[in-house]
């Protein structure tokens, strides 16, 4: 069976009746498609007459919303696929308007059309494939060679939960009141409104925010994306997707499902944004987690004489298949947990390093756990080479590193014994740039040198894999003696407790010694690899075995271009 990028789901079927066979004709869809599926939603469609469908308004009701939470909710089981509803065609009542009366342009035309529409006899019959084809064409913008699908019987009627048809979904806007609210009752449009979130690796739960956000709006929708200091509490803020790369995501995907909307996409620097400010707003989308904020946006227009907003507060999406340490709802900060361990980039071809030997450079900023990692991974078999040791050796009398360092610094730094005072040498190059330029531009070429014999030597004793830990790394320019680099992240309060903890500094102290390392997002925007020991140490352990197994299945190919 062909497998297609991009799909066009058109569903037919009226929504309480097609509501509980939504996962099978998803998986369906899924086996056929593997990247990008729009759905189009027309309940009701004939496909099997002799006259053309055409595309018609579909009344915008809490049903309607409810089934689209419903929808994104089973396409998460289903993440390889970026699934859009198409609104277009959704209307409230106040603002029925002519549907698609041009093409509309898709970010990813269809290759394949899909449907849940019923023949008789369950076939692929070829008239009905035909009116999907020329409908699919009359409405967006499909590859030439569009091909079709009917869905049904494979996604079959004997798959179907045992509970009634009639059954309620689930609501998607928490009411506002107590008082019983018609699945058909119809949603009021407004002229223009607004909605805020991080945004990050628009997902799912993200989609039902917007489109919902889509509906409401008949101008306007103003999107703010936060950025900045509102980012600083996010969990894994390393990880999270640069604010153009998230605006990029963000406006291809609302340009696709509604594009008759004017999108104002503004940068989210303050708890209230435009939301707080702009007077012609008149409502707010929110989530559970964020009504909180909605309401104190209120509070703030009151205060500043402006009339508050309609709130229409989302239900989160539930996460059927979290892991533990993850949040139980579909959330960004899920997704960033799961990259963890896995390559970010392609990693370096290093073929002036020592044939069959594959290097990775480990590092983090202070009291990130780099030490602990180290060990897990020499439990799995790599060969570790520790930059402090080696500084050591090169301090020590008679080390490449010893005369070098005395004659620049003076007798003064030695002990009785005429080993180097570290603690003297380092009072002096602390806080002064030219002195720790000097000492480094002694000491990283030996260690630089110290650690290319030890990767002979991990050679000699048959290791494949070899880990420099060096907190140092980047600053002194070794990610260009390894294939790839891994960074430790944690929160900075976290290393400073650590610290202080570890090393008996004071909180001010643990701080300065942060301050003169590169920074986690400076140290991950270079990394192929990320972990972080934020968690139990059982945690940090999977996350290395993960990694680990990941990078065992690359390293032959690696090899085979590196030789």
């Amino acid at each position: 069976m062909a497998v297609f990028r991009s799909g066009l789901l058109v569903l037919t079927t009226p929504l309480a009746t097609l509501a509980p066979r939504l996962p099978p004709i998803l998986t369906s869809a899924a086996r056929l498609v593997n990247h990008t599926l729009y759905v189009h939603l027309q309940p009701g469609m004939e496909l099997g007459g002799p006259a053309q469908p055409q595309a018609s308004p579909v009344q915008a009701t809490f049903e309607v919303l409810d089934f689209i939470t419903l929808l994104y909710s089973g396409a998460d089981l289903h993440r390889q696929l970026d699934v859009r509803i198409l609104l277009t065609n959704i209307q409230t009542k106040s603002t029925f308007l002519p549907v698609l009366t041009s093409v509309q342009n898709l970010a990813h035309p269809p290759e394949v059309v899909l449907t849940d529409f019923q023949t008789l006899d369950g076939s692929q019959y070829n008239p009905v494939k035909q009116q999907l084809e020329r409908y699919a064409t009359s409405c967006y913008s499909c590859c030439p060679q569009l091909s079709s699908v009917l869905l049904y019987p494979d996604y079959g009627t004997g798959e179907l939960p045992v509970e009634p048809l009639h059954a309620p979904l689930p609501s998607t806007i928490r009411p506002a009141s107590p008082v019983a609210r018609s699945p058909k009752q119809p949603v009021r449009g407004h002229h223009r409104g607004a909605v805020g979130g991080t945004f990050d690796r628009l997902h799912n739960a993200h989609k039902v925010l917007l489109s919902v956000a889509c509906v409401l709006a008949q101008e306007q929708l103003v999107v703010g994306v936060a950025d900045k200091d509102l980012l600083k509490s996010k969990l894994l803020p390393e990880l999270l997707q640069p604010y153009g790369e998230r605006v990029d995501h963000l406006s291809e995907f609302l340009v696709d499902v509604k594009p008759s909307l004017t999108f104002d996409i503004v940068p989210l620097l303050d708890p209230y944004g435009p939301a707080g400010s702009d007077p012609t707003l008149e409502f707010l989308v929110v989530s559970e987690e964020t009504y909180r904020g909605g309401m104190a946006v209120n509070r703030f227009r009151l205060e500043n004489g402006k009339d508050e907003l309609a709130l229409y507060q989302i239900q989160l999406l539930k996460d059927q298949s979290h892991g533990e340490n993850e949040e139980d709802k579909v959330s960004s900060s899920s997704f960033r947990q799961r990259v963890l361990g896995n390559l970010l980039q392609p990693p370096n071809k290093r073929p002036e390093l020592p044939s069959g030997l594959y290097v990775l450079g480990l590092t983090g900023i202070s009291g990130s756990g780099k030490s602990s990692v180290a060990q897990r991974l020499k439990n799995l078999g790599a060969y570790i080479i520790d930059s402090d040791h080696l500084g050591h050796r090169a301090y020590a009398p008679g080390g490449p590193a010893y005369q070098p360092v005395v004659e620049a610094f003076g007798t003064d730094i030695l002990h009785k014994d005429g080993t180097i005072n570290r603690k003297v040498l380092g009072s002096r190059v602390f806080g002064n740039k030219k002195q720790l330029k000097t000492l480094t531009d002694i000491m990283w070429p030996v260690i630089a040198k110290l650690a290319r014999e030890e990767m002979n030597l991990a050679v000699t004793k048959g290791k494949t894999v070899c880990v420099i830990d060096a907190a140092m790394l980047l600053e002194a320019g070794w990610q260009n003696m390894v294939h790839e680099v891994w960074t430790i992240v944690i929160p900075e309060t976290e290393a400073v407790r650590r610290i202080v903890e570890r090393d008996g500094l004071s909180e001010a102290a643990a701080q300065s010694r942060l301050q003169s390392q590169m920074s986690g997002q400076q140290l991950v925007e270079q990394s192929h690899v990320v972990l972080s020991t934020l968690w139990e140490p059982q945690v940090t352990q999977r996350q290395v075995e993960k990694a680990w197994t990941l990078l065992q299945k690359r390293l032959p190919k690696t090899h085979q271009t590196k030789n």
